[in-house]
């Protein structure tokens, strides 16, 4: 245990259970002290008895990575992997034949009993399998598809379910001139799944297997599509187009389109890149990504794919159900439960995954950095853009963009765009108070304009009436299946109640800008106090902060239209006497 850990502290608790499981002796403790000690002993016969040190409440081996094979050849995968980052796949297929050479049949087979021992050994079992499964790619990438198809069946027999193994057979076996047992191979992994689970293998390998039933012409592409000698680089462990639709009426964001363009699709910028778009409810942060991702297809030839962070039911996913999608659809294996460790396995798998592929991961709707940190590698070339209510200020070496809402003529345009620019020529007044209305949040501006496609009967003017009223406004901002009530409300959710309670006391204050005084004054609070809480709603995505940079008793501070009408209705509800109990 102490070697598989090599390097960092093993606690006594853990060596406990290595060594006796669910039956320990009452002197566990002390035996584990003489064992070590001991241990200590017969290092110090050659001058090694400092290598086993009491650090950080463990137990402490130091071992060098050229005295370790599991260290040497988590060394050397690592080497690969930069290698396949620069396109060396020559020099990547080397370094990893190296590294699977080091091994001497299964990891610990001896000691395996030991339940703690048998994870460790599944640990790095499957750490094999990856750089395995890596240097059949580079393979493949070479063209010696040979090499490949002569020693992955027994992989495959071992690890039947691995769809990432299965693709790498099926490309050797294909680019042989083998098609029917290409085809053969992926009908064997489709049955094993369906008895065994009732699912089907995942996209990207049904993708495969179609573009071998048509015989290798291009297909959508997926993670499992091996490239040969001149093949584009990214051809190989792409994950396809996997976005929603683009708004075919997309409007406005001209300068923050311009930006993600320029810093994702730029050959120039050193990558990994991570940016952060912020904004509060419904300023089409979502809308801008999705744009912006379809016209990166020729940045990203391995794939643009957006994972949801949040439930139907708006609540945040949990990292296990994310970490889960994103592994499937890399083709690797996923975590085996809600446990620490088994979470920072596949999310670094992930990472390694990512690093070494020209794919843009959209990250939407985040609810904090801790959602965000396990899946953004370090290096490489994967790049994530994430969208999310609140600053997430934590993320460090994030590009940064925050949305507000749209300015008046954006706003024009997106309406015209839905019901038609004539019908708001004669209208140019009853357009600006519907607009006025929903705050020119973009979310509630196309809601306006759906309801007004729909209604062709209804005049401007009487829609505009309707909206005036403050109390109702947030009721006739529904059309269909989408409103702006239930967004408010999932945002509103996500607060503490110390945030909503001082959206309470502000939404008492009059539409639109406010200063840092009367901010303090409806607080009930100093001006210190005050910017301390207008501070906290800003990283929360609930206050919009000053444009420039002016002096804090200058600044002006501002709750977005819906919100502020949202607020006040929270805060009569608040008030609102309880009813009597009746007979």
């Amino acid at each position: 245990m102490l070697l598989c850990r090599a390097n960092s502290p093993v606690s006594p608790g853990l060596l406990t259970d290595t060594l006796w499981e669910d039956d320990p002796p009452r002197t566990a403790r002390k035996n584990i002290q003489v064992y070590v000690s001991a241990l200590r002993k017969l290092l110090d016969r050659t001058g090694d008895g400092g290598r086993l040190v009491h650090q950080g409440g463990g137990y402490l081996l130091r071992v060098g990575a050229d005295e370790l094979d599991a260290l040497r050849f988590q060394q050397l995968v690592r080497s690969a992997r930069e290698a396949t980052g620069h396109g060396a796949h020559a020099q990547a297929s080397r370094t990893l034949r190296e590294a699977l050479a080091l091994w001497r049949g299964p990891c610990l087979s001896d000691l395996r009993f030991s339940s703690a021992l048998q994870s460790e050994a599944e640990r790095l079992d499957h750490r094999y399998l990856q750089a395995y499964e890596d240097w059949a790619e580079a393979e493949l990438r070479l063209g010696n598809a040979h090499e490949v198809a002569d020693t992955v069946g027994d992989l495959v027999e071992r690890h039947p379910e691995r769809e990432r193994l299965r693709a790498a057979q099926m490309n050797a076996l294909f680019r042989q001139g083998r098609q029917t047992e290409a085809l053969a191979a992926y009908e064997g992994l489709r049955v094993l799944l369906a008895a065994e689970y009732g699912l089907r293998p995942s996209p990207p390998l049904e993708a495969l297997y179609r573009s071998m039933l048509s015989g290798g012409r291009p297909d959508t592409g997926g993670p499992f599509a091996a490239a040969g000698p001149g093949a584009p680089r990214g051809a190989a462990g792409a994950l396809g187009t996997l976005l929603p639709r683009d708004l075919p009426d997309f409007t406005g964001r001209h300068a923050q389109l311009r930006y993600l363009l320029a810093l994702f699709g730029s050959p120039e910028i050193r990558r990994p890149r991570l940016a952060v778009l912020t904004g509060p409810v419904g300023t089409g942060k979502t809308a801008l990504a999705v744009h912006a991702a379809h016209r990166l297809a020729g940045a990203f030839p391995d794939g643009r794919v957006l994972v949801p962070m949040r439930d139907e039911a708006g609540a945040p996913r949990s990292p296990a159900s994310v970490l889960t999608e994103l592994t499937r659809l890399a083709g690797l294996p996923g975590p085996r439960g809600q446990d620490g460790r088994d979470l920072e396995e596949a999310a670094a798998a992930w990472r390694e995954w990512l690093a070494h592929r020209d794919v843009l991961l959209v990250l939407d709707d985040a609810a904090d950095e801790s959602a965000v940190r396990p899946l953004v590698p370090d290096a490489g070339t994967g790049s994530v853009l994430v969208t999310a209510r609140t600053q997430l200020a934590g993320l460090a070496s994030a590009d940064r963009l925050e949305l507000t809402a749209f300015d008046e003529a954006e706003g024009r345009e997106l309406l015209g765009a839905i019901i038609g620019p004539g019908r708001l020529d004669s209208c140019h007044e009853e357009t600006a108070r519907i607009l006025e209305a929903t705050g020119r949040l973009p979310l509630a501006v196309r809601i306006c304009g759906l309801a007004l496609a729909v209604r062709r009967y209804l005049p401007l003017v009487e829609y505009a009436q309707r909206l005036a009223d403050g109390r109702a406004v947030l009721d006739e901002l529904v059309a269909g299946d989408m409103a702006v009530r239930p967004r408010l409300t999932a945002g509103w959710r996500d607060l503490s109640q110390p945030a909503r309670s001082a959206l309470c006391l502000l939404g008492a204050l009059p539409d639109g800008p406010f200063t840092l005084r009367q901010a303090a004054e409806a607080l009930n609070c100093g001006q210190d106090g005050a910017r301390r809480t207008l501070e906290s709603l800003m990283d929360a995505g609930a206050i919009l902060a000053p444009d420039d940079e002016v002096t804090s008793h200058a600044a002006l501070y501002e709750l977005p239209r819906l919100l502020h009408v949202y607020a006040r209705e929270q805060a009569a509800g608040a008030m609102a006497p309880a009813p009597r109990a009746t007979a």
